[in-house]
């Protein structure tokens, strides 16, 4: 926000204790005050003539009107003057120092009053303005709060202590045997190397690696995956995460400030932080404001007095306008809208760096993708297969290859478990370099390779059809040999996900060319461009030389996104007007990126651009609400349908200000409704 709080106690408070000590401040001199008020109301002689009652009169009752307001201003009105001297003293006026004037106008007219000129005083106006500004603030104050409760709630996943395995107990025991000792202790304490018990329905303390034990896990509050993962041995898990079913054993490799959910908090708040161009324009708004409101103010105090002379007729009309200009509104307009779609954003997986790309996402007319691990899965998969028995072939092939660490190798591994082949042992495994691989299964010799090994044994076969289509498409082909004989031809590709299709259709939709680029070959390149849709593309390009390709299409007039994965990726997407890194869940430090999306979905890209049309359009009515009840109430307030019989009282223009606070903070929260869904 425009306006700073810090002078009331505490300079030093972070952003959620700040605005939680703020609204519990204003929401207390609100009550207060506002029961100090009813005495004034009540022995107020305008309030009693326009509701036709009478109070009891005693010696001293003429004093009840007079002192209970100047306990509420006192006590009520304070806030405001301490701040709108700091916006003095910094020489940046804005709302606070309009309140002032105006609260200070209404108590000293008020108390001179009551010795120079008879008739009704201001003191009923001074009170219910002092307390509908500070029903406002706590409005305000109760809204921000919860606009930057997602940083909150984050910091609430990580749990207060963790089962620490101790290190002379048995490895290899499973959970609740007596084999195992562990003991609890505070999550500060966990060191890098610990190792510790996750039961069903706990809290994940720290980043770690399982190294025992299988579950599912609900990452849904970091990287807004809606269903539990499943994860065992050998994967990781993120600090904050629950484990749903069966009990994990997990080596701690990441603690404190350099966890994933740490990251993450830092960029939230970082975001929530940082000041955008919308909120520049809302900043510079107010300030005009201030001289607008100033000189509406001292033009309609002169055209008073010239018409019917000095006295509280005119007061009434400066303080009104000096009221109804107050930027309150303007001022919560832009910070509420941002720190809400911060938090929404945060909850769906996307974590902003930069407020100002997040503005701007919703300009881009091209999207740039790096093909290998965004638009696909980053590793061989088997794409095809042709045999007379296609999960025989598998069986054995998966067999033949079940001591490799070649990624073939890994591939038909994970086809055959894919397909819940049961793959029997092997032995006599042995690597023929640069070739393939030979094992003994079921009591046959078989082998598993590519070219290379047919020309090794001297064998034809009988696939070439298929091996031809493979290699039109950049695909690689391995065969399994079996008694001398080719059986069966396997092809294997980087798989395309299944979500790229989909966000490749959803952006074209919108008008968004989708263009991709690759260090791949040609054919692989077009094989996957031609399956996705894609009109542009870019073959065997290398890493540092991306970014040209990103200029190339800026250089044509396109607003370009580049999504990539933020390692060997970086020029790009710093060059690209929007850089977007894809899969960085638990690397959120991509200095390179504007925007990080946990999740490796290329969905999410959509996501985001209708986050950032979201974000727009609620900047854009909140703006309309707070800069155009002003551009009616002031010359309201000024007089100028007097003629008519219209009149604003400062109390109603306070009303009417106050409500404009309410309607742009209710706008705002009404984001949280909408779907950003792909």
């Amino acid at each position: 926000m425009e306006h700073d709080h810090d002078n009331e106690n505490s300079d030093h408070e972070d952003s959620g204790h700040g605005h939680k000590h703020h609204e519990m401040m204003f929401r207390k001199k609100f009550f207060i005050s506002t029961v100090l008020s009813i005495p004034v109301l009540l022995y107020s002689s305008f309030i009693q003539g326009l509701l036709n009652f009478s109070m009891p009169a005693f010696t001293g009752s003429n004093l009840i009107v007079p002192v209970f307001s100047m306990i509420v201003f006192a006590y009520g009105g304070l806030p405001f003057l301490r701040m709108g001297k700091g916006e003095l003293e910094d020489k940046k006026p804005g709302m606070m120092a309009l309140i002032s004037l105006a609260i200070m106008v209404a108590f000293t007219y008020s108390m001179a009053s009551l010795f120079i000129e008879t008739g009704s005083s201001f003191f009923w106006e001074l009170v219910t303005l002092i307390d509908i500004m500070l029903l406002g603030h706590w409005i305000e104050m109760r809204s921000v709060r919860k606009a930057s409760g997602a940083l909150e709630e984050l910091k609430k996943l990580m749990p207060d202590t963790a089962e620490r395995i101790k290190e002379e107990s048995d490895a290899e025991s499973h959970g609740g045997s007596s084999g195992e000792e562990t003991e609890e202790v505070k999550v500060s304490e966990l060191e890098e190397g610990d190792k510790v018990l996750i039961r069903p329905g706990d809290s994940i303390p720290a980043d770690g690696e399982i190294f025992e034990g299988s579950s599912s896990v609900d990452e849904s509050m970091i990287t807004g995956e809606s269903e539990p993962v499943s994860k065992e041995e050998g994967d990781e898990v993120i600090g904050g995460t629950v484990n749903k079913e069966g009990s994990l054993r997990i080596e701690i490799t990441a603690t404190g400030d350099d966890t994933a959910l740490s990251g993450i908090m830092g960029l939230v708040e970082d975001a929530q932080e940082s000041e955008s161009r919308s909120q520049k324009l809302a900043d510079k708004a107010a300030g005009w404001l201030f001289y607008i409101a100033l000189a509406s103010g001292l033009v309609t105090g002169v055209a008073w007095t010239l018409a019917v002379g000095f006295g509280l007729t005119v007061i009434e009309r400066v303080v009104t306008v000096l009221v109804i200009a107050c930027p309150h509104a303007l001022g919560l307009a832009v910070p509420l809208v941002v720190a809400i779609n911060t938090s929404m954003a945060a909850q769906n997986g996307i974590l902003v760096r930069d407020r100002i790309a997040m503005e701007e996402a919703r300009k881009l007319d091209t999207i740039m993708f790096d093909k290998t691990g965004t638009l696909t899965h980053g590793e061989q998969s088997v794409v095809d297969i042709e045999a007379e028995d296609t999960e025989e072939a598998l069986k054995k092939m998966a067999a033949a290859e079940s001591d490799s660490e070649h990624m073939i190798a890994q591939a038909i591994r994970n086809k055959a478990e894919e397909k819940s082949i049961e793959v029997p042992e092997s032995s006599k495994f042995e690597s023929i370099s640069g070739k393939g691989v030979k094992a003994e299964v079921e009591n046959e010799e078989v082998y598993v390779g590519g070219p290379n090994m047919l020309d090794h044994l001297g064998i034809e076969h009988r696939f070439e059809g298929f091996t031809d289509k493979s290699g039109e498409k950049g695909r690689t082909v391995v065969y399994l040999v079996e008694n001398d004989e080719v059986t069966a031809a396997v092809a294997l590709a980087d798989k395309i996900r299944d979500e790229s299709r989909k966000a490749v259709e959803k952006l074209q939709s919108r008008g968004i060319e989708v263009a991709m680029l690759t260090g791949d070959s040609e054919d692989v390149a077009a094989s996957v461009a031609e399956e996705l849709g894609i009109d542009t593309y870019f073959a065997e390009v290398l890493p540092e030389d991306k970014d040209s390709k990103v200029l190339e299409l800026q250089d044509e007039g396109k607003e370009v996104g580049m999504v990539g994965d933020g390692v060997n990726d970086a020029p790009a997407l710093t060059r690209a007007d929007v850089g977007i890194a894809i899969g960085s869940g638990t690397d959120v430090a991509v200095e390179s990126a504007d925007i990080i999306l946990v999740k490796n979905d290329p969905l999410a890209v959509v996501r985001l651009l209708n986050l950032s049309d979201l974000n727009y359009s609620k900047m854009v009515q909140n703006l309309f609400w707070a800069t155009g009840y002003n551009a009616l109430a002031i010359p309201l307030a000024a007089g100028v349908a007097a003629p008519i019989g219209i009149m604003l009282s400062p109390a109603v223009g306070a009303g009417i200000m106050s409500l404009s606070t309410v309607i742009v903070a209710i706008n705002a929260q009404l984001m949280r409704r909408k779907s950003i869904e792909a």
